[in-house]
């Protein structure tokens, strides 16, 4: 049987040869892509925009010569692409669906890395009065006063904590006049409250770096407190369910953010350029009774752990 391709006829046969030819073509380039000296890593933008994970990426590359890539997205949206095997490691902030992806077995090797607290933030006037209140009674008083509030609607990490925060309050905002969703990632949402004179919620660090490099001006009203707390945990995809990640990548750069080096890096990003650390390290913390320590356990622990043993895929060595 003969087909007719680009104005030649070709055999059915020769045909398929064309195509198993294509695709191991294609795999043997993404092999290559995914080689021992890079690593693909799935993250939330809250990271990606502040800059945090190119300065860990120059690091990891001087001390390892191991390139990393990054897929920035929202939190759900970076573990979807987890699921599908598009990365090797992911890097997140919404202990839910982390247990949910866990529990399916999609990722594991969960370890915890860094903390910092979300912020409210609005116009400097501050119209409905919020500054300084419990955030829950904070989001009360914007419902009711009928100011714009502006919500990433992303099913991001930062959007998640959001919506618990309304939950916590009563009040159900979607559908308000006031209650306007961009459905994009951290950093335009805030130009888009900025650009409004509205409310939003945000992580630490994409805020200073959009306030410093004068993109924003927006106040920070309400910055700190349990309810507040955003904490940023690191997963390996699993490779029992897509066996072409590099796992063993994952593994050593997991390593990596939990050691001394790994936390030092983390805990030096933003020291220069604004004066503080945007994220403070975790790790030995956790290993504390301190008030911090014990709210990242209540709101981030998965049974008591921070990866139950089931789900730690054999690297019983992270946890001790």
């Amino acid at each position: 049987m003969c087909l007719r391709l680009l104005g030649f006829q070709v055999k059915k046969s020769a045909l398929v040869a064309i195509l198993l030819i294509v695709v191991v073509s294609l795999s043997v380039s993404l092999g290559a892509f995914r080689g021992q000296n890079r690593l693909i890593v799935s993250t939330t933008t809250s990271l990606y925009d502040t800059g945090l994970l190119d300065f860990i990426a120059e690091r990891y590359f001087q001390l390892y010569h191991i390139k990393l890539d990054f897929i920035a997205a929202g939190t759900g949206q970076a573990l979807e692409h987890a699921r599908r095997g598009d990365a090797d490691v992911v890097l997140t902030h919404s202990p839910s669906l982390e247990r949910q992806f866990l529990k399916e077995r999609v990722v594991g090797v969960r370890k915890i890395i860094a903390y910092n607290f979300f912020i409210i933030v609005g116009p400097g006037e501050d119209p409905a009065g919020i500054k300084g209140l419990p955030p829950v009674r904070a989001l009360t008083k914007i419902a009711t006063s009928g100011v714009t509030w502006i919500s990433r609607g992303d099913n991001s990490g930062t959007h998640l904590k959001e919506k618990s925060l309304w939950e916590k309050a009563g009040i159900q905002p979607a559908g308000q006049a006031w209650y306007i969703e961009s459905g994009t990632g951290m950093g335009p949402t805030l130009q888009i409250a900025n650009e409004k004179g509205a409310y939003t919620l945000t992580d630490t660090g994409t805020y200073l770096k959009y306030q410093k490099e004068g993109l924003i001006n927006l106040a920070p009203l309400i910055e700190s407190g349990e309810d507040l707390l955003n904490v940023y945990s690191v997963m390996a995809v699993n490779p029992e369910e897509n066996r072409q990640v590099n796992f063993s990548g994952a593994v050593a750069f997991i390593a990596f953010l939990t050691s001394e080096e790994g936390q030092k890096t983390i805990e030096d990003f933003g020291k220069e350029e604004f004066g503080v650390s945007l994220f403070n390290p975790a790790v030995q913390l956790l290993r504390t009774d301190s008030a911090v320590a014990e709210w990242i356990r209540d709101y981030a622990f998965i049974e008591n752990s921070e990866c139950p043993p089931e789900y730690r895929l054999g690297q019983e060595g992270l946890y001790q």
